[in-house]
């Protein structure tokens, strides 16, 4: 025990804190802290995604209009997902499905699945030698249908500014199911501006549409905000191992994955 301090949360730690008002009433967050600037804000009854992340009180995430806003107002038709659509640091879509809604062999699947307005059934945290555990489980099971769990472990480094996030689907039905998963990832000002600059380690760069072809050359570049700006969005294909930055040389700061 440190003999400077009379409890561990000076230094480092998690609470489990609960929202009040508005469409996020009643939601729980866990915010966690290692002491060396980094922050994290993990919805519990949002699938424990991490809604916000700060460094040395610097917001690194985007924040979408929505807000926080609790599972009960979710509504899986069509592309409603949007008004629901927090945003955060990390948004997981899935298990269904991800992308826009269509119909899967005779199943109206909603945009990016339903896996994120999914509250954990169970949760817990604990510090293991030099690193904060936050593990939740979080369950997509329907009866007469798919029957799948997703076990996620969220490790924190209280030694250096890093964290990971481990995943296990578990298939705890009887039959075979298909999966999708995808990490909606979201940085967010003031890290990121039109000067910030953006590096991913891939080998081919594809277009979503002929918008975004129009200028490919130029998927690394950020602009400024423009009202109607139609977004233009590219696949990056990874033959070794994925990497993804972007660092704000006005902050002299960055973020990688």
């Amino acid at each position: 025990m440190n003999p400077y301090i009379g409890h561990e949360s000076q230094i480092f730690g998690a609470e489990e804190h609960r929202l009040t008002g508005g469409k996020g009433d009643g939601m729980r967050l866990l915010e966690v802290w290692n002491g060396k600037g980094l922050e994290l804000t993990i919805s519990l009854d949002r699938a424990a995604d991490i809604s916000r992340l700060r460094f040395k009180g610097m917001n690194m995430g985007y924040f979408s209009p929505c807000g926080y806003v609790a599972p009960s107002y979710y509504d899986r038709r069509e592309d409603h997902f949007l008004k629901s659509f927090t945003a955060g640091f990390l948004t997981t879509c899935g298990l269904e499905s991800v992308g826009v809604p269509c119909i899967d062999e005779g199943e109206s699947v909603p945009m990016h699945g339903s896996i994120s307005n999914t509250p954990a059934s169970y949760y817990y945290w604990r510090k293991e030698d030099d690193e904060l555990v936050i593990y939740a489980e979080i369950s997509d099971e329907t009866i007469f249908s798919r029957k799948l769990k997703l076990c996620r472990e969220i490790r924190i480094s209280l030694q250096e500014n890093t964290f990971r996030i481990h995943d296990q689907i578990q298939n705890e039905g009887d039959r075979t199911e298909p999966v999708e998963i995808l990490y909606h990832m979201n940085m967010g000002y003031p890290i990121l501006d039109e000067d910030s600059k953006i590096t991913v380690s891939s080998e081919h760069v594809r277009p979503r549409n002929q918008h975004a072809a129009e200028d490919i050359e130029n998927w690394m570049h950020m602009e400024k905000p423009q009202p109607g700006y139609e977004e233009r969005c590219y696949y990056h294909e990874c033959t070794k191992k994925g990497m993804a930055s972007i660092y704000q040389p006005k902050l002299k700061m960055g973020l990688a994955l």
